[in-house]
């Protein structure tokens, strides 16, 4: 994979040349990768590998794409497609090695397999529709159940009662 190859600039220069290009944002050295829209800054791992060098492009983009929040799982995936896509063309702008599509996709699959874990019915196994930010529905056999809110955290999906109580009384 791509990502093993050396950078020819450092995290700290390239940190400071995306300062340069972007005033209205704060960079901030940290232990992950992540943009916050409340403080408008992008925290950053300042280790030297070229993953990090696209992650740190990926979340300056969803600082300049606007992203802020999110109301469903599919539209924080459709966000996450977008800040790929929009780190492809900054990499370009600032004459960086193209972003690894396979490093890209690895990346999306965790936000595919973590959409589909939460959409799966704990009842029947059939793919369902989400009803709220933290609510799914099955349209199989009409299960009902919570999610978490925090998407780093495993998967878990508690059933509602009122539905599990009224699925004994027909089945």
């Amino acid at each position: 994979m791509a990502a093993t190859l050396l950078r020819s600039v450092s995290m700290a220069s390239f940190v400071d040349l995306l300062r340069q290009k972007f005033p209205e944002l704060t960079f901030e050295p940290g232990d992950t990768f992540v943009w916050s829209p409340r403080t408008r800054s992008v925290r950053y791992r300042t280790t030297e590998n070229a993953t990090d060098t696209w992650s740190l492009l990926h979340e300056t983009s969803h600082a300049l794409l606007g992203h802020t929040d999110f109301r469903s799982d599919f539209e924080l995936l459709s966000l996450e497609v977008a800040a790929w896509e929009r780190a492809q063309k900054l990499a370009q702008e600032l004459g960086q090695a193209p972003i690894d599509t396979e490093y890209i996709e690895d990346c999306l699959d965790t936000y595919r397999d973590w959409l589909h874990k939460r959409a799966t019915c704990p009842s029947c196994g059939q793919a369902s529709l989400q009803t709220s930010d933290r609510a799914y529905a099955c349209l199989n056999c009409s299960a009902t159940w919570q999610v978490t809110q925090n998407r780093h955290c495993r998967h878990y999906r508690a059933r509602e009662r009122a539905t599990a109580s009224k699925q004994k009384t027909s089945a």
